[in-house]
């Protein structure tokens, strides 16, 4: 295990160093989030140089990765795409000043690589593991994956669609599954991470992968999903009412419609 975790380490950091120096080029931070689901590919595409053997398990995990990696990147990238720095990191280089390169690379790129592996941890113990059937905690944990996949995947679509149509320029979307919860992208995001979790739970030492969820849906709801979002639109007449009628992150359905 100490060996899968050392060529992990290696490939988040100079992953993260390449990305810093797109940053640099581009001037913008917000790279890293285009990143982040190409980072966990990475590391699975290096982890399967060094240890080629196939397996069930080896390949569901792989692929669930692939398919969650991939379309997050892709939708970040289309987002952002012939658009200013993210406001967020935008925020930060004017905080940092004149050090912000310095602050940048350890506190963007390099914490961010330091998450992704301790995120990865299901995986590098998925690739740990003897050979094994495919088992109850594998359907398991891909029917979370899957309901937490299609929860962020139809978020991030709606979302997508009510910002295109130019009546909904600065309203809050308020209808699809944003009626049941005002960050379901965020929801499923965390959700499909239970899902990876529970897969590793069979492998050897299988329940550390517990680290993975619980500070995947600590960030989103205490420090880089929710809160900044939350605080973008505070104070706004629209949003104090959708706050009232909408639960923060777990969505409660049966909930009559917004008006």
């Amino acid at each position: 295990m100490g060996q899968i975790i050392f060529i992990s380490a290696l490939t988040a950091f100079l992953f993260m160093i390449f990305f810093y120096i797109i940053s640099l080029l581009l001037k913008n931070n917000g790279i890293v989030d285009i990143g982040w689901g190409l980072g966990f590919i990475t590391i699975l595409a290096i982890l399967h140089i060094f240890y080629p053997e196939l397996y069930l398990r080896k390949i569901f995990i792989t692929f669930l990765i692939v398919l969650w990696g991939f379309r997050l990147s892709v939708h970040i990238f289309l987002r952002s795409i012939g658009k200013p720095e993210d406001f967020r990191y935008a925020r930060m280089r004017k905080n940092w000043g004149k050090y912000g390169i310095i602050h940048a690379f350890f506190r963007v790129f390099m914490l961010q690589g330091l998450l992704m592996l301790i995120i990865a941890l299901p995986i590098m113990l998925v690739f740990n593991s003897n050979p094994s059937k495919f088992t109850l905690w594998d359907m398991i944990g891909g029917f979370v994956f899957l309901f937490g996949f299609l929860f962020e995947t139809i978020g991030d679509y709606q979302l997508t669609e009510f910002k295109k149509r130019p009546e909904n320029k600065g309203k809050i979307i308020t209808a699809g599954l944003w009626k049941y919860t005002r960050h379901p992208n965020y929801f499923g995001e965390a959700v499909l991470w239970w899902g990876i979790f529970i897969i590793g739970i069979p492998t050897n030492y299988g329940f550390i992968g517990i680290l993975s969820p619980l500070i995947t849906t600590y960030l989103l709801i205490n420090f880089s999903g929710v809160p900044l979002l939350e605080e973008k639109y505070e104070g706004r007449p629209d949003w104090e009412e959708y706050k009232k009628n909408t639960p923060m992150f777990v969505p409660k359905f049966g909930k009559k419609k917004l008006h």
